[in-house]
């Protein structure tokens, strides 16, 4: 399986792959120069991480894939910056620099959420940040952890 190296993590601490997870987890691709990624699909999945982080793990995958290939040094600092100062992400972010993680789960863009079981299983993979994606996501997050997101105290 194609998962960032630990040195592509950028943010956060790496995350092993799907198949070393022993509890379910949710990865979105994204690019910064999407605009639905940035304006929907990030404070989503920090919503996520405020309603279920606790139980699940998360990540967000800054891809290149279906966007413009840039050099190492021209993404890295934008992204570091972005999750740490501008976004201040609780959850971990890493590069796919060349687009081949998203390339290998057959992502169709940004962003792309992929929702696997413990043990690495993909059991879903859903385009968008649009309502429809959203509430897709919300009810899977509530199953797999038994409770809504209106339970966290």
């Amino acid at each position: 399986m194609d998962w960032p190296a630990p040195t592509d993590f950028v943010h956060g601490d790496p995350l092993p792959p799907p198949q070393d997870w022993t509890r379910p987890g949710l990865v979105m691709t994204f690019n910064l120069e999407c605009p639905g990624c940035v304006s929907r699909g990030i404070p989503f999945l920090k919503r996520l991480h405020a309603e279920f982080g606790d139980a699940v793990h998360l990540l967000a995958v800054h891809t290149s894939h279906g966007h413009r290939q840039l050099p190492r040094g021209d993404v890295e600092p934008t992204l570091q910056k972005f999750a740490q100062t501008y976004a201040k992400l609780p959850f971990p972010v890493a590069l796919d620099l060349h687009g081949t993680l998203a390339h290998h789960w057959h992502t169709e863009g940004t962003p792309h959420w992929l929702a696997f079981a413990p043990g690495g299983d993909l059991i879903r993979s859903v385009y968008g940040s649009q309502d429809n994606a959203q509430t897709r996501l919300q009810y899977l997050l509530e199953e797999w952890t038994g409770r809504t997101g209106d339970d966290q105290a």
